[in-house]
């Protein structure tokens, strides 16, 4: 029997369920949907500016998808520290601070494109500030949202939501960015620190943070406590981890292939080349959003809404290479994104719900590494892809996207 099927069965047993809080918390979760809308807005709004920045700054285009990778390297090696401290402190104790330091990041990024004649190392160290931010901020997020309700129907349509602010950021950001970008070409950078603050206040004024029930286990029996959990559930976790490498990678290689095209071949920029790349990532975030409603603590359905999303996937990213149509690319791609969106709140929802409090932070920061290794890879792999041969770029996104499928069918 899969793993899935034996929590759904020890689920029937629950004779009585609470009310839902979510109406109650409506403001709390309103403050922390604006964390990954920050966070997804400091990166995925330079996706759309990247060509901006190579003929602003004289560099290439691998030079440029660094950009975004730097900013995904960094969090991937502090997520899981920043996990680890959350249950340790707190999880608001690590957010705020997380936060003002990738406002202090996107401010030395903007700065050296503003004031310097060569400031591309010194946009990547303000980068790589950002992405310590981040890893300390929205991978933070799941974990508190499971702290804040008992009812795992709670949890789920809570963590619905905040999956869709991060897919709304997805929606906004080549918009946002294009515009700020057409008004002076720099001003992206700056934009990250105000929209940090406002993350800050909404923190700190409407999110009260869950009572701890227990003291935090000493170290050496927290890191046996974490193996314990993997040798118990690491089939199914490993999945995941491995799905959410494959469907961020997915996802951001193709961004940064219509990004590039839209530029070079059918010279649309600026905001109507932000408003063709919302298109899909809209579809993204209400498939999202419908999702994390339906699901609720439905383990099998969370399964094959998973599978469906990544067979859908791969069919998709197929039929991208049969044609270079302007309307065909965003429609297909369309589909992708529905695809994706669908397949993310269940991966989420799976964590939560079966992770206790105590070590929750640290394997949903592990899985938030995971899917940031997918950002990391996707631009600059498919940039180096692209100066060779758009096919096998395709073979290999549909060859992924199976795997994705197969992963989730026998490991989950």
């Amino acid at each position: 029997m899969n793993y899935v099927e034996k929590l759904f069965t020890s689920s029937e047993d629950k004779s009585s369920k609470k009310k839902s809080g979510t109406s109650s918390q409506k403001w709390a979760i309103l403050s922390i949907s604006s964390i990954p809308l920050v966070m997804t807005l400091g990166n995925s709004m330079l996706i759309p500016v990247l060509p901006i920045l190579e003929r602003e700054m004289k560099i290439s285009s691998f030079q440029s998808s660094l950009i975004i990778t730097v900013y995904s390297i960094v969090a991937i090696f502090l997520i899981p520290i920043a996990g680890y401290l959350s249950d340790r402190l707190g999880r608001k104790k690590v957010i705020i601070p997380s936060l003002a330091l990738a406002g202090i990041g996107g401010l030395i990024a903007g700065w050296a494109t503003w004031k310097m004649t060569d400031g591309y190392w010194l946009v990547l160290v303000g980068r790589a500030l950002q992405g310590a931010g981040a890893a300390g901020s929205f991978p933070i997020v799941l974990p508190l949202v499971g702290d804040m309700f008992k009812n795992d129907d709670d949890v789920s349509s809570a963590l619905g939501e905040i999956e869709t602010s991060n897919t709304l950021g997805k929606v906004l950001s080549p918009i946002l960015g294009s515009y700020l970008a057409g008004i002076i070409w720099f001003l992206p950078f700056f934009s990250i620190p105000i929209f940090s603050a406002i993350s800050i206040l909404f923190m700190v004024l409407l999110v009260k943070s869950p009572k701890k029930k227990k003291e935090a286990l000493p170290f050496k029996d927290f890191v046996k406590k974490i193996r314990l959990i993997f040798s118990e559930n690491g089939r199914w976790l490993y999945a995941i981890f491995f799905i959410g490498v494959i469907l961020m990678f997915v996802l951001f290689g193709v961004l940064f292939y219509l990004s590039t095209i839209l530029e070079t071949k059918y010279n649309i920029h600026d905001l109507k080349k932000g408003l063709f790349l919302a298109l899909p990532l809209g579809a993204l975030c209400l498939a999202s959003f419908i999702t994390g409603k339906v699901i609720k603590e439905n383990q099998i359905l969370m399964k094959w809404i998973s599978f469906t999303g990544s067979l859908l996937m791969s069919i998709s990213i197929a039929l991208l290479g049969f044609s270079e149509n302007l309307w065909y690319l965003i429609i297909v791609f369309l589909v992708g994104a529905i695809a994706i969106g669908v397949s993310l709140p269940p991966l989420d929802s799976l964590i939560t719900a079966t992770i206790e409090k105590a070590e929750r932070g640290t394997i949903t920061s592990i899985y938030s590494s995971m899917r940031f290794i997918g950002v990391a890879a996707g631009p600059p792999v498919i940039a180096i892809m692209m100066k060779h041969s758009d096919k096998f770029m395709f073979y290999l996104l549909t060859g992924l996207s199976i795997a994705a499928a197969i992963v989730t069918l026998f490991a989950i």
